[in-house]
Parts: C-alpha cells; structure tokens; sequence
C-alpha cells in the first residue's frame, strides 16, 4: 500500500484499542451530551443529538464492534464526521491527536476480533497500530 505520510488522521481509543478517521471526514469533536433514544433501530444506534439545530444520528463503535458497555467518562466524545451527504455522530472513549503514518498495511481478516471488513488500513505509528476505519462500513452497516 501506498505511504501516506502526507494525510492527517484523527486518532482515538477505544478500550485499549487505537482507531484513526481521516481528518477531512470529521466536520467537529464534542464533548458527550444528551442523547434523545429513537425506538426500532439497530442496538449500535444510541439515538439523536440536537448539535446547534441539526438533528445528528449518533453511533457506538463499542456496540458496533461488540465491547462491552462501559459508563461515559469526562474524555468521552462524539466524533462528528462527514460522509457522502450524511452527519453522523460516533461516541469514542477518547481522542488522542492527530497523527500521521509513516506505513499502511491492508487491513486482515480480523482485527483484535472485529471484523476487518471495517477497516481500510492499518497504520504504523511510534506508539503502534492504529485501525483506519472504513466509514462505509460502520456508517452504512447493517
């Protein structure tokens, strides 16, 4: 795969876990706040935030990616990022910088136990590998 040395990513952590979104695709970062739940959606849906009149769906990558639950803290955040026409809203344990990768590597059939299908790469960085999210796959998964 390519070097990327060149495009910025936001990271951010999950668990132990460390995930990236390219920087281009997130419009802002907010602290956690009221969610409004919508009834008859998939359980990684945690329902609606009002971000200054827009109504924003907002997702859970630790329901999505099967962890287990674990109560907000004062680094949770909602990465609000862009896709296709779409904002979208997915709550993070907490974020940690933005960063570069000097490598990526295609992402394997699995990464830690979750679907690799998830992933568009993962990245190398001093302090190790980062999942690249693939926002078509959380985004519009079903």
């Amino acid at each position: 795969m390519q070097v990327t040395a060149q495009e910025q990513y936001v990271e951010f952590g999950i668990e132990n876990e460390q995930y990236a979104i390219r920087i281009q695709d997130i419009h802002e970062i907010i602290k956690l706040q009221d969610i409004t739940q919508i009834p008859n959606v998939k359980p990684y849906v945690k329902g609606v935030i009002n971000l200054r009149g827009k109504i924003v769906p907002v997702l859970s990558l630790r329901n999505l990616f099967d962890m287990q639950e674990k109560a907000p803290s004062k680094s949770t955040r909602i990465v609000v990022v862009h896709h296709q026409e779409d904002t979208v809203g997915i709550i993070v344990d907490r974020v940690s910088k933005v960063t570069t990768f000097s490598d990526i590597q295609p992402p394997p059939d699995r990464v830690g136990g979750i679907d690799g299908n998830f992933f568009v790469g993962i990245g190398f960085t001093k302090g190790g590998l980062v999942g690249i999210l693939r926002l078509d796959e959380v985004l519009l998964h079903e």
